[in-house]
């Protein structure tokens, strides 16, 4: 190509021949054609590589490079280092983008310059095989746009879809991606939000986001729920928890455990727990005393942990703690 083109879509691909090409040809139709699609096999067993080098020969918009395999995380590195577009945005090769996707994100980020990157809303496929708490998780991340929504709402799931990501490459290329035994994706936009990067998601589907046995997020180690749960608690100690030992944890379900758990290991403790099980209130857990929300009080009303899971119980968790006088962000953040 003679010129740098405005966007690079980069593709990592391991053994994905089975739903390549359809992934590639809803990149080849964008009605956005300013780009370049670097797509790195990394180290596949099957015609992946074939798949991809059949796309270059007949666009010369397709990059294949190859590398024996080494994970997801260095086939990103090596497909950053060859993007040259002013925008990168990723693409997975199970996934499928929307022909206006490229067109709408890059129109997106020109028009808003404080924006480091956008996400956008997804569309979970194939329908029928979705339980009912996919299409709960689905139903919130289409629930996010601005950059105040995805910052509040950071600690409960990644806000931002990784395969969704349109980012300004001086900004990727500054943090880049990194191996810490937790989802590289999430970690990223932790270490964005944490930097002061502002990350928005265009209100609009834009990508089928394919669900399977064979996703990463079902087999990888580091996408256990445990490693997720450390990866917040590891931002939450160095971020809203930076300069204080002690917090006061909101909700002791198995999501409060764990996240409480993990908490220890980066070295904060439970001061106070809040809890609307009454045999618990009244009680320690922890070696911590247990209050109903309107008990809580003052000097716990700092550093609030509100770790409850589903949208009706986070919703009560919010209205409870703002009649408090807490406000989020400052005084409390939900992470569940």
């Amino acid at each position: 190509m003679s010129s740098a083109p405005r966007v690079s879509v980069l593709v990592p691909v391991y053994d994905a021949a089975a739903t390549l090409r359809p992934a590639l040809e809803s990149i080849r139709r964008q009605t956005f054609s300013d780009f370049e699609c670097v797509v790195v096999d990394d180290g596949s067993r099957d015609q992946s590589a074939e798949i991809v080098a059949s796309f270059a020969r007949d666009d010369r918009r397709f990059v294949l490079l190859r590398q024996e395999h080494t994970g997801i995380v260095g086939a990103l590195r090596l497909g950053l280092a060859a993007c040259s577009g002013r925008y990168v945005a990723r693409m997975d090769a199970d996934d499928l983008s929307h022909r206006s996707r490229l067109e709408t994100q890059v129109r997106f980020l020109e028009s808003r310059p404080e924006l480091a990157a956008v996400g956008a809303h997804v569309w979970l496929f194939p329908r029928f095989s979705l339980s009912e708490g996919l299409l709960a998780y689905e139903h919130w991340l289409c629930s996010l746009s601005d950059a105040e929504s995805v910052a509040r709402d950071a600690f409960i799931e990644s806000p931002i879809v990784h395969p969704t990501l349109c980012i300004r490459r001086p900004v990727l290329e500054a943090h880049g991606y990194r191996e810490q035994g937790w989802p590289q994706d999430y970690d990223l936009v932790l270490r964005l939000l944490a930097a002061g990067e502002a990350l928005a998601v265009v209100p609009a589907r834009l990508l089928g986001w394919r669900d399977g046995p064979a996703r990463l997020t079902r087999t990888a180690e580091y996408t256990r729920q445990a490693r997720i749960v450390a990866c917040k608690a590891h931002f939450l100690a160095s971020g809203f928890l930076a300069g204080s030992e002690l917090y006061t944890l909101w909700g002791y379900g198995d999501t409060g455990r764990a996240l409480a758990q993990a908490l220890e290991a980066e070295g904060k403790r439970v001061q106070a727990i809040v809890e609307l099980h009454p045999r618990r209130v009244g009680q320690q857990i922890r070696g911590a005393p247990v209050f109903f929300p309107k008990d809580l009080p003052s000097a716990f009303c700092n550093r609030v942990i509100a770790c409850v899971a589903g949208a009706a119980p986070r919703a009560e968790a919010r209205a409870r703690a703002q009649a408090l006088g807490l406000v989020e962000g400052r005084d409390f953040v939900v992470a569940a």
